[in-house]
């Protein structure tokens, strides 16, 4: 069967269904050869489809009637190239069918972004081994991205759900598509996360959120019809047992010989932040004009809508500042992170703390030295647990911190031991024995 004949009976199968086809001239009245242009209507998104097929035609040589080149009737009536040119028609008829029925066959309707994929990859040499639900992820990302939507970490955090969804497929055999996000697909990517990323419950819940923000933007943007992502439930995020230090365990630390210049950095750092609750990308932030007259201002970058927050300085964050000349001895996170824990454990902060880790319903103990639950955010909250068992108003602490909501602000405070042993006594230390009565 030749490719005309293929063209004919393909047009008349796709008449019997509920998408109709057709190809125009995007010039029909000119004197000089126009484009020919590929079109369908997407009723489900009041979306009328046109696409360039590239190939170019006199007027007076195309049939209006049946929308293709005239093949038949006298010499002068037909192009010297109309039958190549009613090949390549065919070829998007032909694309467009074959787009279709598969999209049918996955039980997802085809829509105008799929079919436009599909074209570019077929007449415009994209590339090859595209997945369509990838596609439409990078695009998200580019458009956020170019859209200063998103700080660094969240950037981070995309790409590595993205690797994650990757690694998935991977293990367990199951192509990807917008269709075939559903029941299955959240229970069996649920104990994969659990079981092999070994993710707690808030790093879970986290990342389910943000992909389900990708799907609502899929969804608005009709990459996918299909809404199931909505009945994804989150599990309750959890109280994480953090630690925090306390004023004499800082103290320590910055009185403790590191005996390195690059831990002695690392040490001064952390001590800084946990005089002053910065975040420890703030930290980079700091330097001579930002200290006014012996108080930090801040202009966060996390959030431009927050206005500036002050926090004073005294003996030993002004110290800290002079010794680094207002320019603190940043390094990555990661290797902070590392770094502090080394200085931790040099100064025999190594007793064991014991806490519990979430997954969803199940939770185990475990045990760990205590260098080993120190990071940057170790600093933060000690800064906010400090201030909090010092009495200071919540409100106080929030203009200093940054904090707008009381729930995530009070996450940070970590009540000890030493904490509720003097709670104990202010409620109860004047009951005097005797009056007690006897058991």
């Amino acid at each position: 069967m030749n490719i005309i004949k293929l063209s004919t009976k393909l047009s008349t199968i796709l008449s019997t269904g509920n998408m109709k086809y057709t190809f125009f001239l995007k010039e029909p009245n000119g004197n000089k050869e126009s484009l020919i242009l590929f079109s369908c209507y997407f009723s489900s998104e009041s979306k009328q489809f046109k696409y360039s097929t590239g190939e170019k035609i006199l007027p007076k040589f195309w049939s209006f009637k049946n929308n293709r080149p005239k093949l038949k009737g006298r010499k002068e009536d037909r192009s010297q190239n109309a039958n190549s040119i009613n090949i390549q028609l065919g070829r998007y008829t032909e694309a467009f069918i074959s787009t279709l029925a598969l999209q049918r066959k996955l039980n997802e309707p085809l829509t105008s972004d799929i079919l436009k994929k599909e074209f570019d990859d077929t007449f415009k040499k994209s590339r090859k081994g595209r997945n369509v639900f990838y596609d439409a992820y990078d695009e998200f990302m580019n458009e956020k991205i170019k859209r200063k939507e998103w700080k660094p970490s969240t950037i981070k955090r995309y790409n590595n759900i993205k690797n994650h969804l990757l690694a998935f497929e991977k293990q367990s055999s199951y192509k990807l598509t917008f269709s075939n996000i559903n029941e299955k697909f959240y229970t069996d990517y649920t104990d994969y996360c659990y079981t092999e990323l070994d993710h707690g419950t808030n790093t879970f819940a986290r990342n389910v959120g943000l992909f389900k923000t990708f799907m609502y933007w899929a969804y608005r943007k009709n990459h996918t019809y299909n809404d199931n992502f909505r009945y994804f439930k989150k599990p309750e995020r959890v109280i994480t047992q953090e630690v925090a230090l306390n004023l004499s365990q800082i103290k320590k630390i910055f009185d403790f010989n590191t005996k390195s210049k690059s831990l002695e950095k690392v040490r001064d750092v952390f001590v800084f932040q946990c005089l002053t609750g910065l975040r420890y990308g703030e930290l980079a932030l700091v330097n001579k004009r930002t200290v006014i007259n012996d108080v930090l201002i801040i202009k966060e970058d996390k959030d431009v809508t927050k206005e500036a927050r002050e926090i004073p300085l005294f003996e030993i964050t002004k110290y800290i500042l002079k010794k680094y000349n207002y320019s603190l001895p940043i390094i990555s996170n990661q290797k902070q992170n590392e770094l502090i824990k080394q200085v931790f454990m040099n100064a025999e902060f190594d007793f064991d703390v014991e806490y519990t880790r979430n997954k969803n319903k199940q939770k185990e103990i475990i045990v760990k030295p205590f260098f080993n639950r120190i990071s940057t955010h170790t600093a933060r909250r000690s800064f906010i647990t400090i201030m909090k068992k010092k009495g200071i108003a919540d409100k106080t602490i929030m203009k200093m911190t940054g904090h707008r909501d009381l729930k995530t602000f009070t996450s940070y405070y970590k009540v000890d031991t030493e904490a509720k042993i003097d709670a104990m006594k202010l409620a109860f230390g004047s009951m005097e024995l005797p009056k007690l009565k006897k058991a």
